[in-house]
């Protein structure tokens, strides 16, 4: 459960740092079948990844739990452990109870190098205590305030099976112990998003049922200089997070992206994106149509296709049209400073999830935690039901690291076929969208059999579903991770050596001999060869000979 990850702050000029993660969320009434939905790409060069287990468990008073910071696994401290926790699969409980976040950092000042208690052992250890959003609130906020907040700026997706929330907070620097934060519930019938960049301006005074926030947030604001307006006009983010142009370019343009594909007036934000004009997002819309879990997980594998951020369409796409920018993501030549874009779906992520949570359904089964590892473009969604009392091995932890390659984990194995991709993105990506089609919509096709059983079997023997439920986990875990090897090892033979195998009826074609087929060896595209020409023609060009 390692994650590196230091504080974000975004300078003036671009300071777009390789590390971020995204959240999207649905209320229950903006979902085709009354689901609350929230995603989350956990996007760092040093994680590994895999699904976290905390199995339900009883505790005697006078308990101790050691407190590690999640990105780096120090050692921060150790608070009291409570009586009873709750059964925990990755970022779910047995409660649908789901929390995500995005890390935007905010002033550096505030930061609290002698709290002990970190954003990621946060969710992790609310999840083990809470069952509602609300009650996640209080939590959260309550432990930062007893024992100190260690990290940067947050932004946390906070959803239950009844109500979606965000939640911003950010400490309030050495020796003042605590946070300062506003939490927002989303509108039933509206979408919303944060991706590295405090989303929450300003926000109702006066209104508990859908606005909760520290009794200092304004207060401490004004004692540290930051504000001097009237309270009615206080925005958190323009506070604690400033608007630059890596926050904007970088973070809200995947919210503006999120927004774009389901919303009519999109366009209208657009120029705030590209920095042509101030007034911003707001923090949620209503989208023109109702969206399940696989619109979720289509619009975790964004690259802002289509769009004027569409980065497929210049040069450094090279002549197979990557939308994947490796380093720098920012840089300076000449005096200039630029930047690439960076979309949704990230090579740097170590593991993705979709959230799906069913208030008319028992909690057993009501709550699905789909997730996948590696890139989301290239990672397959697998339903895992957080009353799983066991891990599937290729999602386990300790199978595998950050350092040790193994043939057995999902996150290895989605490593090596995306890593494949990336080169000759063009060419290779319907390879794998075949596959993931194939099996998401698999999953979400015998979605309703599996559950009605499982329910079926909740009324007569809650072991007997929870067992049920634990293998059916198992087996759609081992079958995506024996279809991503295939894959894999398809591709290796399909593609070797820059070129491109002929098939027919899905096997590779042999001469009439029954050897090998000589293989098609595709060309670069004209606009690729005539921006090649224009930088290097002389050198390139043949020339007759005396």
């Amino acid at each position: 459960m390692k994650k590196t990850f230091v504080s974000l702050f975004w300078t003036v000029l671009l300071a777009v740092p390789s590390w971020a993660c995204t959240n999207l969320l649905v209320g229950k009434a903006a979902s085709i079948d009354g689901s609350t939905m929230v995603t989350y790409s956990a996007d760092s060069y040093a994680l590994y990844g895999e699904l976290y287990h905390w199995p339900a468990a009883d505790y005697p008073a006078g308990t101790w739990l050691d407190v590690r910071e999640w990105d780096s696994n120090k050692y921060l401290g150790k608070i009291p452990q409570v009586a009873h926790t709750y059964n925990v699969v990755g970022n779910m409980n047995e409660h649908q109870l789901c929390i995500g976040e995005t890390t935007f950092g905010g002033r550096h000042e505030l930061e609290d190098s002698t709290g002990i208690i970190d954003y990621g052992s946060l969710i992790y250890i609310t999840l083990q205590r809470a069952k509602t959003a609300k009650e996640a609130i209080r939590i959260m906020t309550d432990l930062v305030a007893e024992y100190g907040y260690y990290s940067g700026g947050e932004s946390f997706s906070i959803v239950d099976k009844e109500e979606v929330w965000i939640m911003e907070m950010i400490g309030k620097g050495v020796g003042n112990k605590g946070a300062v934060w506003v939490a927002i519930r989303i509108p039933d019938d509206c979408i919303a998003a944060h991706a590295n960049q405090s989303r929450i301006r300003q926000f109702p005074l006066n209104d508990k049922a859908n606005c909760i926030y520290s009794k200092d947030v304004i207060s401490f604001a004004r004692q540290k200089g930051y504000f001097k307006g009237n309270d009615k006009d206080f925005s958190f983010a323009d506070t604690y997070n400033p608007l630059d142009w890596g926050g904007l370019r970088s973070c809200d343009a995947r919210v503006w992206s999120f927004f774009n594909q389901y919303t009519d007036n999109a366009a209208q934000w657009l120029p705030y994106i590209l920095g042509e004009k101030s007034a911003p997002m707001p923090l949620y819309v209503k989208p023109n149509r109702k969206l399940g879990v696989k619109d979720l997980m289509t619009s975790m594998r964004d690259h802002y296709e289509g769009t004027a951020l569409d980065p497929t369409l210049d040069i450094a796409a090279g002549p197979f049209h990557s939308p994947y920018r490796f380093h720098p993501l920012s840089f300076e030549l000449d005096g200039e400073k630029y930047g690439f874009e960076r979309p949704t779906s990230t090579q740097q992520t170590g593991f993705t999830f979709v959230g799906q949570m069913r208030n008319y359904l028992p909690d057993e089964v009501g709550g699905v935690f789909w997730f996948g590892v590696d890139d989301a473009r290239f990672t397959v969604y697998t339903p895992m039901y957080p009353c799983m009392t066991k891990i599937p091995e290729s999602y386990r932890v300790g199978n595998g690291d950050f350092n040790h390659f193994s043939w057995t984990s999902a996150f290895w194995i989605h490593n090596w076929v995306a890593n494949m991709a990336y080169a000759r993105y063009g060419q290779m990506l319907t390879d794998a969208v075949t596959i993931q089609d194939k099996l998401e919509n698999g999953y979400l096709k015998e979605q309703k059999q599996i559950e009605q059983k499982a329910s079926d079997l909740l009324k007569t023997n809650k072991s007997q579903a929870v067992t049920f439920l634990t293998d059916y986990s198992a087996s759609v875990a081992q079958t995506a991770f024996d279809e991503w090897k295939s894959l894999g090892e398809y591709m290796i033979v399909k593609y070797m050596d820059g070129t491109v195998k002929k098939e027919k009826d899905g096997k590779f074609i042999t001469n009439e001999y029954g050897g090998s087929q000589y293989p098609n060896r595709p060309k670069f595209d004209e606009k690729y060869l005539r921006t090649l020409v224009k930088e290097k023609g002389e050198w390139l060009k043949q020339k007759e000979l005396n």
